[in-house]
């Protein structure tokens, strides 16, 4: 269990403490806890950074992780999905991908777990959107709903299966349908 103080810390106090699991992210100077995944969470999760990196990493355009810390305009956040073009990945001297990430990602993906607030969630997309983020996904579960949120423009809304949904413009030939997100979570016999 997490135990936050009410005590208002600083950017860099925040990052001097030991990481959590439950991962806490860091915003407008409060701690906050992220909520445990839970199955329909982790089921997307773990099949869409797969999915994208077999396009985009293989061919050099970009690379998902999940779960990485993005320290960026005075905020430190774990988005459920990372992405960053190539030519914008950070690298350590030995151009190894570097431990630390502090830039805003360039496609940002959140998905909503039941006890999360859909508010916060939505003004941490919004958050890297202001400042270099190219687009922004929040994938609904429950509701079979996915609000895709370009760079710039209005949210656009997909529930319909065969939706083909909207990528970065580095992630072209990547092509992912909302009955392919949503697929992942059937069991079939």
């Amino acid at each position: 269990m997490v135990q936050i103080s009410n005590k208002r810390l600083t950017l860099e106090e925040f990052l001097a403490l030991p990481e959590t699991k439950p991962y806490c992210e860091y915003i407008d100077g409060q701690i906050v806890p992220k909520p445990m995944p839970q199955r329909k969470h982790s089921t997307i999760q773990g099949e869409l950074c797969p999915a994208i990196n077999s396009v985009i990493k293989i061919q050099k355009m970009g690379w998902a992780f999940p779960e990485l810390r993005c320290t960026f305009a005075g905020r430190s956040i774990v988005p459920d999905v990372a992405v960053f073009s190539w030519a914008r990945l950070p690298v350590d001297e030995n151009g190894d991908i570097a431990n630390t990430f502090t830039v805003a990602p360039d496609w940002i993906i959140e998905i909503l777990s039941p006890e999360q607030s859909h508010t916060k969630v939505t003004k941490k997309i919004l958050h890297a959107l202001n400042h270099g983020t190219q687009m922004g996904w929040l994938i609904d579960p429950d509701e079979r709903f996915i609000a895709a949120y370009p760079a710039g423009q209005q949210p656009l809304p997909f529930e319909e299966i065969e939706s083909v949904l909207p990528v970065p413009e580095f992630c072209q030939g990547l092509q992912l349908k909302v009955g392919d997100i949503f697929g992942w979570l059937k069991v079939t016999a």
